[in-house]
């Protein structure tokens, strides 16, 4: 294949990939906008594959057999509940490739045309693997550390230790100055020294991130996987992979500012604040409230109450997610608005465990993007609302945010559901939310709780109606 016609090609994929980022702006346009994606990706693999350089593709062809069959049992066996922390190995794979092209180009320059007129590496090339392996490291890490968090096979609780920021910034400098050297002296020891520090950083960065701030930090960590690409995609001299990268890094970040933005938080707030331990030197307002009890009630006086009213608002959350409660909701909501019930539903930004995740189920059910809302189009709504319908929601229905300057959320945009007339709250029990504070709307005098798995208790709920 020509350079111009690779050129071409490649030009091609990349308008695709913009286009495709355009697409997943929006929910009606999201399934186009994948597709774009997909036939970008098509073509750059293509493309790839036909450049002259390519020779082995007995290997390249089984690693794309193992990789698709992987990939492909995997999409269909995953549960929704699973993406945040699917998401997360996807970025772990792709710092972890970043990380194995760069030791491929140290060991064997002259297959990846950077070596200079003796032989060596150029300055520039050096320059480029190391900064794409250290980035690569630290994605590679991190996610796995985020993995666990969200899988639960860690404490999704903060851990710190006495001089932890002073550790991560004597590593830092450490692994500045083997990165110095390696660009000046080509030691494949001072290369090693940076990448395993990096290893390390991406470990210390994350283990003290709380998991309320879990969905921020998975679109962090896609910035950083963004960033590794684009920089190894320099050691390629891949114009395309540098284009892919810096469109993945910018949006990531852009991503990850709205929510912080969300949160009323600062992305260095999040990074090194440690939030989500629940902790604070003051007793919060819940558990003040705590000895007030909370009022239990039956999915029949859901329904009879509901289908009484006027306007009904539900907030979908994680629970709805682990239920599997979606199918089920938007039965329930498609019965209120036969009755004549105004049905709208309120979307958190950081609600679930990832950008996106209850627009997604929402999506998935079918539910029409026409009466589903984000915060700032419904908050004020819910003050002239008879009843809202909580679905496993807390931290991003929790009032302490805006009233009790104890709480570690204090400052953060919540949905005003405490507003309404009456709001019912389905959840198995009194316990906090992910990311351990206690919500005193449990226990306002206009809360019921219907304490069960979403699902049944929502099925239950429309069998009524």
């Amino acid at each position: 294949m020509s350079e111009s016609a690779t050129s071409l090609a490649y030009l091609t994929a990349a308008v695709l990939f913009i286009l495709s980022l355009k697409g997943l702006s929006s929910p009606e346009s999201a399934r186009r906008g994948n597709l774009m994606g997909i036939v970008g990706m098509a073509i750059a693999i293509v493309t790839t594959l036909l450049t002259p350089g390519v020779v082995n593709y007995g290997i390249i062809l089984a690693a794309l057999v193992i990789g698709g069959t992987a990939g492909t049992i995997t999409a269909k066996r995953i549960e929704m509940t699973a993406m945040p922390e699917l998401v997360a190995a996807m970025h772990s794979l792709v710092g972890l490739a970043a990380v194995l092209i760069a030791v491929a180009a140290l060991l064997n320059p002259s297959a990846y045309g950077i070596t200079g007129m003796g032989g060596e590496i150029a300055i520039g090339s050096r320059a480029e693997m190391v900064i794409g392996a250290f980035v690569g490291a630290i994605t590679f890490t991190g996610s796995v550390i985020a993995f666990g968090k969200l899988k639960g096979s860690f404490a999704s609780a903060p851990l710190s230790f006495a001089g932890q920021h002073w550790l991560n910034l004597g590593l830092a400098v450490l692994m500045g100055l083997a990165t110095i050297h390696f660009c000046m002296t080509e030691s494949g020891l001072s290369f090693a020294v940076a990448v395993v520090i990096a290893l390390a950083l991406g470990v210390l960065l994350i283990v003290p991130i709380g998991g309320a701030d879990m969905p921020v930090v998975v679109s962090m960590l896609n910035s950083y996987s963004g960033w590794a690409a684009a920089g190894i995609g320099f050691t390629l001299s891949n114009n395309l992979l540098i284009i892919t990268g810096a469109l993945v890094g910018s949006s990531g970040a852009i991503l990850s500012y709205i929510m912080c933005k969300a949160m009323n938080r600062s992305i260095l707030n999040v990074m090194f604040g440690g939030f989500g331990t629940g902790d604070s030197e003051a007793p919060s307002t819940a558990q003040l409230a705590a000895g007030k009890g909370a009022k239990s009630g039956s999915p029949e006086d859901a329904a009879f109450l509901m289908k009484n009213a006027n306007s009904v608002i539900i907030v979908p959350g994680y629970g709805m997610a682990v239920g599997r409660a979606q199918h089920a909701v938007k039965e329930m909501g498609e019965a209120l608005a036969e009755a004549g019930v105004n049905v709208r539903y309120a979307i958190h930004p950081v609600a679930g465990r990832m950008p996106g995740h209850m627009n997604v189920l929402l999506a998935e059910a079918e539910v029409p993007y026409d009466v589903v809302f984000e915060l700032e189009e419904i908050n004020r709504e819910f003050a002239e609302t008879d009843i809202v319908l909580v679905i496993g929601a807390n931290d991003v229905v929790n009032p302490a945010a805006r009233n009790d300057p104890a709480s570690p959320i204090y400052g953060m945009p919540v949905l005003d559901v405490d507003k309404a007339q009456t709001v019912m709250i389905i959840k198995r029990s009194l316990s906090p939310g992910y990311a351990g504070i206690d919500n005193p709307l449990f226990y306002e005098d206009q809360t019921l709780m219907l304490f069960g798995d979403a699902k049944p208790m929502v099925e239950r709920i429309v069998k009524e109606l």
